[in-house]
């Protein structure tokens, strides 16, 4: 199976809601692939000081290095996200050393227990090939349709190498085959 984005907005309000509903932790988990195009592993590990220089005051950027690549990534946060992170930390009592998705066991939240979270809400709301790295697949789809299809950019943002590896990697191809198919109709 191969895991694709969420291409119907309506199934990302749906599965945000139902995500925030069961544990506000798990919709900002969301919010946040969905925001940033980052992978899984290098979500969960953050710390509320990696975002904020202190209490309330965001950096202008937050910068990190690719658990995968190794590579020293650097993303402004959209506004969207900035307000769920600051009603999160307050909400939650978060301070600089603390984990923003902590686990019961203390450190934070593993991969295999945020998958089976978010894969559960995606199976209820119906979103199928669902994982992990839908998130990512999901920022890279819809900021390829909202910026005109500047494919450079999102390649350059996933560290690809080709387009034709970014397009497959967003199912832009799929789209494109499905399109071709209902064309020719005997």
């Amino acid at each position: 199976m191969t895991v694709e984005p969420i291409r119907d907005k309506v199934k990302i309000k749906q599965m945000y809601q139902y995500l925030n509903g069961r544990d506000p932790k798990y919709g900002l988990i969301f919010k946040f692939g969905l925001n940033t195009g980052l992978r899984i592993s290098d979500i969960l590990p953050l710390k509320v000081k990696d975002i904020f220089h202190r209490k309330g005051v965001f950096y202008e950027y937050l910068v990190l290095k690719e658990k995968k690549t190794k590579k020293e990534k650097k993303i402004k946060l959209n506004a969207a996200l900035r307000n769920k992170l600051l009603s999160y930390v307050l909400e939650n009592g978060l301070d600089g050393e603390d984990y923003l998705f902590p686990s019961k066991k203390g450190n934070y939240i593993g991969r295999i227990q945020a998958y089976r979270v978010l894969k559960d809400a995606a199976d209820l709301i119906g979103v199928e090939n669902f994982g992990t790295h839908s998130l990512r697949k999901t920022w890279g789809y819809w900021t390829y349709k909202m910026s005109k299809y500047n494919i450079g950019l999102i390649m350059d943002t996933f560290n690809h190498s080709s387009q034709s590896i970014t397009l497959r990697y967003i199912g832009v191809n799929q789209d494109q085959k499905d399109e071709l198919y209902s064309l020719v109709q005997f």
